[in-house]
């Protein structure tokens, strides 16, 4: 007779954990400290406009939570909690994530699209103090006087890079599935050298290069909000890369560690499928951030 103690089904009921609670104090000084930064609380002293500490705090929190929080669930998946039940459910979990961050872009290219598309029709009564003149030169987008960037220079080396990234993680990922151990590892540093690439090329030599700026407080123009929309579509895109190969480095350490086998290995399949969705969203702001607005300039 089993024991009262025994487990008799297939899923993992987690030990009690600090991390949400952890994560949710990180998250709350992150965000009060990014309004800190950006916009400032009061007029002098650690809440004034331009102060990073609480926001560096904040995303010191987080990125010790990340460590904590991922360890633990390491540690049950060696441990052998991760049962077939439990590896169906962090599936649908990461889909779910990725489709959250689907949803995430949409926005920007709402955003995009709209000024793109109707602003000129709506410039009237959007700024309702603007005079004919400017709202006028509202129905231009981009607008007349911006630069954009030349999208078969940088912004297409870029996107051959990150293609060529999606093939070579994808071939870590198959020679793992067959035990080419030493496949994967070359795949993943691969993957993870490209991806420092495309970040090196966007922040390092791509965006200085800019013919705009991201805005100027309290100059409500055109070209700032080209260059506002530019930015956070593209720099968020940026900053998943980042992320993307953080979670791929981790997977090349998990790896040259010895702790992943062609049975399990969930980690580094959805930090696959995480890149591949990066992929995908690049190809889209390539053709609908660089590729249109160049061409709609050379009219």
């Amino acid at each position: 007779m089993a024991h009262g103690g025994d487990v008799k089904h297939d899923y993992h009921l987690v030990n009690p954990s600090p991390w949400p609670f952890v994560a949710s104090v990180g998250a709350l000084v992150a965000a009060i400290g990014a309004v800190v930064l950006m916009r400032g609380l009061a007029a002098e002293g650690l809440l004034s406009k331009g102060q990073w500490y609480l926001f560096g705090a904040g995303s010191i929190i987080l990125i010790f939570t990340c460590f904590g929080w991922w360890g633990d669930v390491i540690k049950e998946s060696r441990q052998g909690d991760h049962t077939p039940v439990v590896d169906i459910g962090l599936r649908y979990g990461m889909i779910l994530f990725i489709a959250s961050e689907v949803m995430f872009f949409v926005a920007w290219f709402w955003m995009f699209f709209e000024l793109a598309i109707f602003h000129g029709h709506r410039a009237d009564w959007m700024v309702p103090t603007w005079d004919e003149a400017t709202a006028a030169a509202w129905a231009n987008w981009p607008p007349p006087h911006v630069e954009t960037f030349d999208p078969f220079h940088l912004p297409l080396m870029n996107t051959l890079i990150l293609l060529l990234s999606g093939t070579t993680v994808t071939w870590a990922h198959h020679a793992l599935q067959q035990g080419d151990r030493k496949g994967a590892r070359n795949g993943l540093i691969l993957t993870v050298l490209l991806g420092c690439l495309f970040s090196y090329i966007q922040f390092a030599v791509e965006y200085p290069e800019a013919g705009f700026a991201f805005g100027n407080q309290g100059d409500v123009t055109n070209a700032n909000v080209y260059g506002a929309s530019f930015f956070m579509a593209t720099g968020f895109h940026g900053f998943h890369v980042v992320i993307g190969t953080i979670f791929l480095t981790v997977c090349l350490l998990r790896l040259l560690a010895g702790q992943m086998s062609p049975q399990k290995h969930f980690g580094f399949e959805a930090a696959a499928w995480y890149w591949h969705f990066v992929d995908v969203v690049w190809l889209f702001l390539f053709t609908f951030v660089y590729v249109m607005p160049y061409l709609t300039m050379q009219n």
